[in-house]
């Protein structure tokens, strides 16, 4: 929202009722015509207006700011007039209501909108903004070429005037718009210099006390500039004019156009303070604005204690109130330092300067763009992105990699983690549950590289996956739900980023409600809906480098709460015996995910993994644990369009001689790519029955065969009905120690094996 180039908006607020704001906002709109020859618009925007304005300046208006604001049309030259109502004198006026019986409200977007459309006409806007400042006051503020802040020399009125004030810093208004008026000066009261000393800003007028002249005022209905154009009180008005003319709008026209951008060297050299060195592993080029934003931390840091103000700010009302306290310094020194920046930029330094003190600093804007799903820092310079699912680089940096070292520690320390030369890596979450992994110096060479994966802010559904990402069929999902439901044993199989806990959160979905679920994570991120759910979370060790809580301690202890299911957020060592136990040991239903390329690879990694647990268990009996515990892996992987499918799933069948023999269900199949190389391709059921759908109809659950069967793929599960290791498919590459022998189909393979679909 702007205005004409040409067009100079004054605003008049006041920090308390009585101070004659509204007064003076119409005594300066004459004056100000009488003085300049020009046209002048006066528009009453006073929240808390009762038509005052209009009795003031004896004008009953024809369009309101409550009218304007639902107008969804243009204002035009051809059809300005039938929106104002004029004065004899040629003054415009734009009324804010047109009596007590309404209230001042609107879309502040479209108001500003239509005061665009006036600004062409006009030179001069005066708008009565009043003491109440709603959105609708602050969009209109923000236009402003200087606010006059009106005031009676009272010591209350001064105080209620440094809120007002303070109100103003925060909305990251520049202070050099205020300009203080001091009305009904006279005898008594506080000094100019002692307001001047305390409000700390200029005072561009000094009106004396008149109640006589402003009271005849006031009963005839005409500004006394006009009735009463000789009295002392009048030519203090136009003295105003001449001072706000010929100097504080001239000199306010750089914030809004700046005629020149500020160089790296005037900033420089107008400190003495160094900023912080850049990074050793790339140069660094050091804009205006970073250097600018280095000097503004630097003293924030000198006046306020935020370290122990943040730890102190516990609640939403205590952090609000530093956030607001933080941000009125902050815009003293931007205002002290950012001689000549545009008015847009000043708010891009205060928000960046609050966010990297206070938030996340660049992340925040990250964070809350839904498009972004994965955030990746590298030093202080570099923040990479996947939006939409590609990859980019953001145009948001931090002040220096001291600044992110410290977003990092706000991070992690309320987790109870730590960050340091001794541990110079963490697994940490964000209150949204997205997962942060942080590395710092030495390990991380070029700054400190954090990696966030946003937890998303609508809870994905099947539904989504379904019909909103296409990652799989309904049919699938009904199955899946089936399984989860009869209480199957599923592992979830992927590569870093490909879905799998997004994919293990919405299955988990699936659990029947009167059952008790343990969630088991390193970092929490699951969020279940069901009542009965206990969320535990591993701890690090302290600086002594005692009091190490581990996945394997939690799962072990999950067995002591009883649980109807264990949830595992992710198998990645030894845990994996523990949990491979816990489902042969009547925790049906439980699921876990692990890092792999497809099913078979999984059962791999599982057996790698079971391993690692110190146990020296022989190969075969692992094998034996995961062919008797696992029932589906369901792999899911990310493609090279960005998108997430299902790209295999696969039912543990059991364990031939030395190898666990897998049974595919389901396949996703490339076809190729679309013009907009988006991957075109067919989920397939791969023709077989798992062994444990005549389990579920012995329950009385009827599944329909055709779930398994298309036309498409029963001509390619004639020859193979059991896939072994290295063979096609899910057999992938043959893996050491688990054999090559793959079984050939046969109708029935074993008592109670699997079935060809018929």
């Amino acid at each position: 929202m702007s205005l004409s180039p040409n067009c100079h908006l004054i605003a008049v607020a006041g920090g308390k009722g009585g101070v004659g704001k509204s007064v003076l906002a119409a005594n300066l709109a004459f004056a100000l015509q009488k003085e300049m020859k020009t046209p002048v618009l006066l528009v009453d925007l006073d929240d808390k207006s009762c038509g005052d304005q209009s009795v003031i300046v004896g004008l009953r208006p024809n369009k309101t700011v409550l009218d304007m604001t639902r107008f969804s049309g243009v204002v035009t030259e051809q059809n300005i007039k039938s929106f104002l109502t004029f004065h004899k004198t040629g003054l415009a006026y734009l009324g804010a209501v047109t009596g007590p019986e309404q209230s001042l409200s609107g879309d502040p977007a479209l108001f500003g909108k239509q005061l665009y459309g006036f600004s062409q006409s006009f030179k001069y806007i005066v708008v009565d903004v009043g003491c109440f400042l709603s959105p609708l006051q602050f969009s209109v503020l923000e236009l402003s070429s200087a606010i006059l802040v009106v005031l009676t020399p009272e010591v209350l009125v001064v105080n209620q005037t440094k809120r007002l004030l303070n109100e103003l810093s925060a909305a990251t208004l520049p202070s050099q718009l205020f300009q203080i008026v001091i009305n009904q000066a006279g005898q008594g009261g506080l000094s100019t210099n002692a307001v001047a000393g305390n409000l700390r800003l200029p005072i561009v007028a000094v009106l004396p006390k008149d109640e006589l002249t402003t009271a005849q005022a006031l009963q005839s209905s005409q500004p006394f500039v006009i009735s009463r154009s000789q009295t002392p009180l009048s030519q203090a008005y136009h003295d105003m004019v001449r001072r706000l003319v010929g100097g504080v709008l001239q000199k306010n026209k750089t914030l809004i156009r700046p005629k020149k951008k500020t160089s790296t060297s005037d900033i420089a050299d107008s400190t003495d303070t160094s900023p912080s060195s850049p990074t050793q592993g790339r140069q660094r080029k050091l804009t205006p604005l970073v250097i600018l934003k280095m000097q503004v931390h630097t003293e924030l840091i000198k006046e306020m204690d935020l370290k122990k103000d943040l730890t102190q700010a516990k609640d939403e009302a205590s952090k609000k109130e530093l956030r607001g306290k933080t941000q009125v310094v902050v815009s003293r020194l931007v205002d002290k330092r950012g001689q000549g920046l545009s008015r847009q930029e000043r708010s891009q330094v205060i928000k960046q300067v609050l966010d990297e003190s206070l938030g996340l600093g660049p992340l925040e804007e990250l964070l809350d763009d839904p498009a972004v799903t994965e955030i990746m820092v590298n030093g202080c310079d570099q923040i990479f992105c996947e939006r939409s699912g590609k990859l980019q680089l953001s145009p948001v940096s931090f002040t220096s990699n001291q600044q992110l070292r410290n977003v990092i520690e706000r991070i992690v320390t309320p987790l109870g983690r730590r960050i340091d030369e001794k541990t110079p890596y963490v697994d940490a979450r964000l209150a949204d549950g997205s997962r942060v992994n942080a590395v710092i110096e030495p390990l991380a060479i070029d700054g400190p590289s954090v990696t966030i994966r946003k937890f998303p802010q609508d809870r994905v559904t099947i539904d989504d996956l379904v019909s909103r990402f296409g990652s799989m069929t309904s049919a699938m999902a009904d199955f899946f739900k089936i399984c989860v439901e009869q209480g199957l044993n599923i592992v979830i199989s992927g590569g870093t980023g490909s879905g799998k806990t997004t994919l293990l959160n919405v299955m988990s979905g699936f659990i029947p409600v009167n059952e008790r679920i343990i969630t088991v994570e390193d970092a929490a991120e699951l969020q279940l809906k069901q009542e009965h759910v206990v969320r535990l979370e591993t701890r690090p060790a302290n600086m002594e480098g005692t009091g190490e809580v581990t996945i394997r301690d939690l799962i072990r202890n999950s067995l002591r709460m009883r649980p109807d299911r264990i949830v595992v957020g992710e198998c990645r060592d030894g845990a994996a015996l523990d949990m491979l136990s816990a489902m042969n040991t009547g925790h049906d239903g439980s699921m876990t995910t692990v890092h792999a390329n497809n099913p078979r690879e999984a059962c791999a990694r599982l057996e790698t993994l079971c391993l690692m647990a110190g146990m020296d268990l022989p190969v075969k009996a692992i094998r034996e644990q995961v062919a008797g515990a696992v029932n589906l892996i369901i792999q899911i992987g990310r493609l090279s369009d960005g998108s997430r499918k299902i790209k295999n799933v696969a039912e543990v069948v059991g364990l031939q001689g030395d190898t666990v023999t897998l049974q595919e269900i389901f396949r996703f199949k490339e076809e190729g790519f679309d013009k907009n190389r988006k991957i075109l391709g067919q989920f397939q059921a791969m023709g077989m029955i798992p062994t444990f759908i005549e389990k579920f109809e012995q329950r009385g659950l009827k599944i329909p065969r055709s779930l398994f069967t298309t036309s498409s793929a029963s001509t390619q599960v004639k020859k193979k009905s059991l896939i072994g290791p290295g063979k096609s498919g899910l057999a992938g590459r043959p893996r050491p120690g688990l054999g090559t022998k793959a079984l050939s189909g046969k109708k029935t393979i074993s008592p109670g094996g699997a079935k060809k679909a018929s």
